[in-house]
């Protein structure tokens, strides 16, 4: 039960192939942006088609079953967690951040240019 306490669900599109890193202790990371679209009637009947992008971050072997499989346009269902931060920049200003940390991930369909570069 306490892992519904902070669980969130996406589908989206990658925004960037991940960049994947590797530490001196061989724990892995991988980072990417995933693209929400949304679309929704406005109050005058148009339809109206809205973008939200998202920070993913993974760790450990969540980062390492991305390798080779996942890049830019390709469509994932997503399960994670928001994890905030917050940091100091070089001027004293502190600043905050939300991302989400990935668990899982469904490949739902690849980009078109994927597809074809493999046939």
């Amino acid at each position: 039960m306490n892992n519904l306490r902070n669980n969130v669900q996406l589908i989206g599109r990658l925004g960037i192939d991940p960049e994947l890193r590797e530490f001196k202790a061989g724990r892995k990371m991988a980072k990417f942006t995933l693209a929400i679209n949304e679309s929704y009637r406005d109050k005058n009947g148009e339809w109206v088609k809205n973008t939200s992008w998202h920070k993913i971050v993974a760790w450990g072997n969540s980062a390492s079953s991305i390798e080779g499989k996942l890049s830019k346009g390709v469509e994932i269902i997503l399960d994670g967690k928001l994890v905030n931060n917050d940091y100091v920049d070089k001027n004293g200003e502190k600043h905050y951040t939300t991302q989400i940390e990935m668990q899982n991930f469904v490949l739902i369909k690849e980009n078109k240019e994927n597809q074809t570069s493999k046939n």
